[in-house]
């Protein structure tokens, strides 16, 4: 069998025995022991395999140097010997090295590798002859593990044994030589030795080994070198191997210097398209100094793959320096260029930009304000007086683009230059435009009833057409006066208005259209519009937020106005729904209603059936309306 495999079944039996034992109540206290000598007696004793690795656990805890002795006698033990280890690599203390070494000599196989792997953990320097004898073994498992942990202990007789392996180890055990190289050559980087560190890491570059380790050692000759390393850097971007490339950008993103910089944008002019716009993404991430001339450049000129990754880039560190040329590439003909730009310009991090695009703004003609009236809208910059000056634009797109811009941007007491667009436009073309651009500015302001109020004094001087787009508006805005002037509507005697309104009222998103649903519901005239607000109220009662006794109260309201079986069939879904003996009573009384008896009768089962705490009540309801009684 697999020794991976083999191992994964032994841990996962012992794990189920653990979570047994300690799942019996009254069994074992191990797991609220804190005094070492009795966690030492639990390894001691006959006590099952369970609570001796909750033993370990614990010790791993609370656990001194005289644990040592007791938890080694368990690296032989297939199923403990993995939480003896979990111990003995907590503990500290000489006498715990001492207790792995002398181990280590009489274990095979995977109890070995695993015995190892914690001598490692350990750092443990008085290991390294051990684990250089170790290193020539014949089973590969354990020569590959001895090699990873002298990486691990990292010292110089470690190091100097693994740089002499990387040649000669075996092919099968040569990855994890390598990978215990870099491990000293991470550790000599840490404690200031780079010259040794680049050395470590060029012998694991230049040997036989698997790609993943060459990109390791790559990375880190890269970063050791510092500003030296820049040659090194540009020969593997250029590499024919992807993940050479692919480490080499990782190694810009973290090397300092504007060296670094320099040579980057100096790559843009070799690299190929796809690898250029990779490089320019690299560049954008060294903000703080990121070669911004060098993106701008890339942006404007040049394949377009390129020049998108350089206009987003410039989204992401750009200044005000990059407003002009993005303005240009947002006047372009190509779509997608065009709309990268404008997102960019968005984008753009520096808030002095503003500025500079409100200055271009009085000046500016054809496809240059068109961008930047467009800027104005996706930045969200007041500048109301500009765009409604461009409003008289005879430019069909300008005139759009205003007043889709003061629908992101015109503040409260500037909304009448909206509503008078709504209202009374200058061209018919814009009128939908226009409509649209008011309900996002409504839906926005802060004071929603004095927005209302606003739109609610217009709309009583306009065309009908027109009142039927406020009250479209009227309806995102919500709120009493909006209420209100919807109420009023449906109740008018101008069809047009009356369905409008209803349909809007039918879909309203507060519990407060209710009452005015109701009393159409209730009074108006049995037609399209009188099942609109029935329906329209039944809604909120079944999937609005409310307490039990306003939603019982809807429930009934429904009942007694509803004109239509359907409509009751209905309530009588949302009285299964909200079950308590207040609804088992609605269903109940539904029963005698002739079109409703075999639905209602169901609806009140299925309402008992769920009410609880009142069984001798439910018992008699049933029993009057002479239902089949339930079980109790």
């Amino acid at each position: 069998m697999n020794r991976r495999l083999s191992f994964g079944l032994v841990f996962l039996s012992t794990y189920m025995a653990i979570t047994f034992a300690t799942s019996r109540v009254g069994i074992s206290q191990v797991t609220t022991m804190e005094k070492e000598s009795d966690l030492i007696g639990v390894l001691k004793s006959d006590s099952p395999p369970g609570d001796k690795a909750i033993a370990c656990k614990r010790l791993a805890i609370y656990g001194s140097a005289e644990a040592a002795p007791e938890l080694a006698k368990l690296l032989s033990d297939d199923s403990l010997a993995s939480w003896a280890r979990i111990a003995l690599e907590a503990i500290p203390g000489s006498k715990v090295d001492e207790a792995l070494r002398k181990a280590s000599e009489s274990l095979q196989g995977r109890l070995l590798v695993g015995t190892i792997n914690s001598m490692g953990v350990r750092r443990d320097a008085g290991a390294v002859e051990t684990m250089s004898a170790r290193l020539k073994d014949k089973d590969s498992d354990v020569a590959s593990a001895a090699a990873v942990a002298l990486g691990r202990i990292g010292n110089a007789a470690a190091t100097q044994i693994l740089r002499k392996a990387i040649v000669s180890a075996p092919v099968n055990v040569r990855s994890a030589v390598a990978e215990g190289c870099v491990l000293c050559a991470e550790r000599s980087l840490q404690e200031g030795n780079a010259t040794l560190a680049t050395a470590i890491y060029d012998d694991v570059r230049k040997a036989e080994v698997p790609m993943q380790r060459i990109v390791e050692a790559t990375r880190g000759a890269i970063l050791a070198r510092k500003q030296d390393g820049i040659p090194l850097l540009l020969e593997n971007l250029r590499s024919s191997e992807k993940v050479l490339f692919q480490v080499a950008l990782k190694a810009a993103r973290e090397l300092s210097g504007r060296e670094v910089d320099t040579a980057l944008a100096a790559e843009l002019a070799l690299a190929t398209p796809d690898r250029a716009a990779l490089v320019i993404q690299a560049m954008a991430d060294r903000k703080e100094t990121v070669a911004l001339p060098a993106i701008v450049k890339a942006s404007g000129v040049g394949p377009k793959l390129v020049r998108l990754s350089a206009i987003n880039a410039l989204g992401r560190v750009g200044n005000a320096t990059c407003v002009l040329p993005l303005l240009g590439i947002a006047g372009e003909t190509d779509v997608e260029l065009s709309e990268a730009a404008m997102t960019a310009l968005a984008a753009l991090p520096d808030q002095s930009i503003n500025n500079d695009i409100l200055g271009r703004l009085p000046k500016a003609e054809g496809k240059l304000l068109l961008a930047l009236i467009a800027v104005v809208g996706q930045r969200r910059i007041e500048a109301t007086t500009e765009l409604v000056k461009a409003l008289k634009n005879s430019d069909n797109s300008v005139r759009a683009a205003a007043l889709k811009s003061l629908g992101a941007t015109v503040p409260a007491d500037s909304l009448s230059v909206l509503i008078s667009q709504v209202a009374a436009p200058g061209h018919a073309e814009d009128l939908e435009i226009a409509q649209q651009a008011l309900k996002t500015a409504a839906i926005r302001m802060p004071d929603r009833e004095a927005c209302a109020a606003q739109i609610v004094k217009t709309l009583e001087a306009s065309s009908v057409s027109t009142k039927s787009a406020l009250l479209d508006i009227l309806a995102a805005v919500g709120g009493t006066n909006a209420l209100q002037a919807m109420n009023n509507a449906a109740k008018s005697t101008d069809p047009e208005l009356k369905d409008v309104s209803s349909r809007l009222l039918g879909d309203w998103m507060t519990i407060d259209a209710a009452p005015v649903l109701l009393d159409l519901a209730k009074n108006g005239p049995a037609d399209k519009f009188q099942v609109r607000a029935m329906k329209g109220y039944i809604r909120i009662a079944r999937q609005f937020a409310m307490n039990q006794p306003e939603r019982v109260a809807m429930c009934k309201n429904a009942f007694e106005a509803s004109r239509q079986p359907a409509e009751q069939k209905m309530v009588l879904e949302i009285l299964k729904r909200y079950p308590d003996i207040e609804m088992l009573k609605i269903a109940i009384k539904a029963v005698q209603v002739s079109e409703l008896k075999e639905d209602a009768k169901q609806a009140a089962l299925a309402i008992a059936e769920k009410v609880t705490g009142k069984s001798e009540e439910v018992q008699k309801l049933l029993a009057e309306a002479g239902l089949v009684e339930i079980k109790k």
